[in-house]
């Protein structure tokens, strides 16, 4: 009779696009395995809820599944083959570095969330509510990573929010041109209504002066956050200090190409490349 072989204790390598370095060559040795394990398992749950074309049941179906995956991973279980490869590193590293594994659960309601919400054609009513959102969607990363590298004070954790709150803001306004015509709304009815917008104008093949505006606020809003939280990265020693000042300047380097449409974003997806490192290592050395 075939047996199982047993679940990998190391992550793939991350082969999708990314904005921001993820386990880079700035990052300690040591903590890349657990880093990339992390990755695996926050990638894996993101593909679910949004790539391919399943049905929202079964996007919601698999992440269930997905979930109760993660608790028994905690609980000492095998993986099952489904998610091994997933799950078999996040094991070892949560096992090695005392992981919070309701961090993770935090990361899987927002991916669940995400689902919902779009499948029924919802949005958010403020700021307030898409900022819990961000909460368990994207402030999670930040303090697993703080967790690997021992900083745990509340100063640090709240810039640590702030900035991948600001991040997943940032993200948002990047993707509207791809998220609005998909049913994704992140833009607030509160937002809308403070601009005098209507969400059939965000579909449309061309801005308004109201439309643009409110873009141009919400890059401001995002900016202001990462602002806010960018003090950490002289709060953090040595490599993690810097891996952070990447990520904060990619975010601002993405809300600069977003500033430089303004507003037109709602039509045109902006990105950073590799023309854009110099200057985000020079805002990095001079932050």
């Amino acid at each position: 009779m075939p047996t199982t072989p047993p679940a990998p204790t190391s992550a793939a390598p991350v082969t999708h696009y990314e904005n921001f370095p993820v386990a880079s060559i700035l990052c300690p040795p040591a903590l890349r395995p657990p880093i990339a394990a992390l990755y695996g398992f926050a990638r894996t749950a993101d593909d679910l809820a949004d790539e391919g074309d399943a049905s929202p049941a079964q996007r919601l179906a698999d992440l269930t599944d997905y979930r109760q995956e993660l608790h028994a991973m905690a609980a000492g279980g095998t993986p099952a083959p489904r998610w091994a490869a997933v799950f078999g590193p996040l094991g070892h590293a949560t096992a090695q570095h005392g992981l919070p594994v309701a961090l993770m659960d935090d990361l899987l309601s927002a991916f669940v969330q995400d689902v919902d919400v779009t499948a029924r054609a919802a949005t958010y009513a403020d700021r307030k509510q898409l900022l819990d959102y961000c909460r368990r969607s994207a402030n999670p990363v930040g303090r697993l990573l703080l967790h690997l590298y021992g900083v745990d004070d509340a100063r640090s954790l709240q810039q640590s929010d702030a900035i991948c709150s600001a991040l997943q803001l940032i993200n948002f306004w990047q993707d509207l041109s791809v998220d609005l015509p998909r049913g994704r709304h992140y833009l607030t009815d509160a937002d809308l209504a403070r601009w005098g917008v209507a969400r059939t104008e965000l579909l449309q093949p061309h801005t308004t002066a109201a439309s643009r505006a409110l873009v141009m606020d919400c890059a401001t809003w995002a900016r202001q956050l990462m602002v806010s939280g960018a003090p950490l990265v002289h709060r953090l020693p040595g490599r993690i200090g810097w891996e952070l000042r990447l990520v904060v300047q990619g975010g601002l380097r993405i809300l600069d190409k977003v500033d430089a449409l303004q507003g037109d974003s709602l039509l045109q997806r902006p990105t950073v490349g590799k023309i854009d490192l110099p200057r985000m290592l020079w805002r990095a050395l001079t932050m």
